[in-house]
């Protein structure tokens, strides 16, 4: 007898549908075979649901069980085709008899006691349900508050083998699981920490607020202690709040990673993301013989933070090239290539010199000048080209830390940003951008339109500092977001002053 099931492969952050067909014949022995590209994980899948299916009262059918897993050409991982090939075995045995599945979709791990644990990319497999109208699904407890935030779709959640039969063979449907969705993103769009927080450090917040406002990658420098993480840990306060849309694109990735909490069942809140220095490029861009995101895709949508900057090896910093100029990774391999969206803001810290101290009023560097030239060439020109920011954040003075009046709130500050990115998706919707650092140069040309006094500072800054073209075009961007946050139409010589002032590696400020 022949019966068919519908589960999903997950690859990258899409998922596929994957027919599980199961026929019992009889034949000299009693085997269970799988088919279809099966990698170790689905063979094994085999031993798990005999034993579960035996562990949960259920006669295993005294005949050779094949399943095939089609399409036959696509590779199938992972150990979440275990609950659709045991529902395929009793509804080929008659234990399912008149049930019609052919609108559901079936996911889960079991275990040798028939409980059903959670996989990974739940809801990139809801998403395609949808697509499919495959309007059920029945999925491990834990996967089910993501697979409900798909409109469209019913996720009944299970804990083991015997409730997923008495689901399917009872008179009437129990309901599925509910969630409020706009409830989910303000529940969980909240930060424990707040720029409040931040003390004195005014030209740093302010870089800050630019930065944001118009998506701008910021290099932090300053000497150990200065707040320098304590200022990146808070840029995810003032980003905008994340749509239904960025906040269902940031799941999807954080879902196949395997980072998603089970009760929240949507990230709401913006990633920041904070690697060790001595992470590798696969861990940094993803990779690995089957592709899971790395950093910067798991920061889509948020902020990537890169602490001690020139203690990370030059080739791991030069892979991020590609993702900062196309908001996406794609990971090659010899039998699949997948692209990761990978749209974040990069905020990166390090010191003015290996000790730390160059240029501290209150302690004394002990670096020679090729011992700090050597130090700042870790980091290469095409990366720091691609760093509209460089903010010089100094030790913080006794009088700003003693200082009782409450520093400005992220709220305020994120009132400010929200006005000015407003502005720009008014005027950079007929180019599909929404921000200014993503302005090609069709629109530079036509929104950072300089005035003669802004002229003669920005050539003055080409012959002193030796800016590259790449450079100039940050600074035009940076001065129009300014002039967006004064809420001025066209950029003035105070916003081109002060958006060369923040260049400061390309002013060689240590030589």
């Amino acid at each position: 007898m022949l019966f068919r099931v519908h589960s999903a492969a997950v690859f990258g952050v899409k998922a596929h549908p994957v027919s599980v067909e199961i026929d019992l014949s009889f034949g000299e022995k009693l085997l269970l075979t799988t088919i279809g590209l099966p990698d170790a994980a689905v063979r094994e899948s085999g031993q798990r649901v005999k034993s579960a299916l035996r562990n949960c009262g259920f006669p295993l059918p005294k005949q050779h069980i094949t399943i095939s897993l089609a399409p036959a050409d696509l590779r199938k991982e992972g150990s979440a085709f275990d609950l659709p090939m045991a529902v395929g075995i009793l509804g080929a045995s008659g234990a399912l008899h008149g049930v019609d599945l052919s609108a559901f979709l079936f996911m889960g791990e079991l275990s040798l006691d028939g409980r059903v644990r959670p996989v990974k990319g739940a809801l990139s497999a809801a998403a395609m349900a949808r697509e499919r109208g495959l309007s059920n699904l029945v999925v491990p407890e834990e996967n089910a508050p993501e697979a409900a935030v798909v409109e469209g779709v019913r996720a009944y959640p299970v804990r083991d083998l015997l409730q997923v039969v008495e689901l399917l063979g009872g008179a009437e449907m129990p309901p599925p699981l509910e969630v409020d969705r706009r409830r989910l993103l303000d529940e969980h769009g909240c930060y424990a920490v707040d720029f409040r927080d931040v003390k004195g450090q005014r030209q740093a917040r302010r870089a800050m607020e630019v930065a944001v406002a118009g998506g701008h990658n910021i290099v932090l420098i300053g000497p150990p202690g200065s707040g320098k993480t304590m200022l990146a840990r808070r840029l995810p306060t003032i980003l905008p709040p994340m749509d239904f849309d960025e906040a269902i694109e940031t799941t999807k990735i954080h879902s196949v990673a395997g980072l998603l909490s089970g009760r929240a069942g949507l990230v709401a809140a913006r990633p920041f993301r904070a690697p060790h220095h001595t992470i590798s490029d696969a861990g940094l861009i993803g990779g690995g013989v089957s592709p899971r995101p790395g950093e910067v895709s798991l920061a889509h949508n948020g902020v990537l933070f890169l602490d001690e900057l020139p203690e990370f090896q030059r080739r791991v910093l030069d892979v991020l090239r590609q993702p900062l100029e196309d908001g996406e990774v794609t990971i090659a391999r010899a039998s699949m290539s997948l692209t990761f969206p990978a749209r974040f803001m990069l905020a990166a810290a390090m010191n003015p010199c290996p000790c730390g101290h160059h240029g501290d009023t209150l302690h004394t560097c002990s670096c020679t000048p090729p011992m700090i030239q050597r130090y700042l060439a870790r980091v290469s020109g095409p990366l720091l080209d691609r760093i509209d920011l460089h903010i010089q954040v100094p030790a913080v003075q006794y009088r700003d830390l003693a200082d009782s009046v409450p520093a400005e709130d992220s709220a305020t500050m994120r009132g400010r940003i929200l006005a000015a990115r407003a502005i720009q998706e008014k005027r950079l919707a007929p180019f599909g951008i929404r921000c200014n650092s993503g302005m090609g140069s069709r629109a530079l040309r036509q929104f950072c339109r300089l005035d003669a006094a802004s002229e003669k500072k920005m050539e003055g800054a080409i012959a002193r500092l030796g800016l590259s073209a790449r450079a100039y075009d940050r600074i035009l961007r940076v001065s129009r977001t300014m002039a967006d946050l004064d809420g001025c139409g066209g950029i003035e010589a105070r916003h081109v002053s002060e958006a060369i002032q923040y260049r400061t590696l390309d002013r060689d400020y240590w030589r």
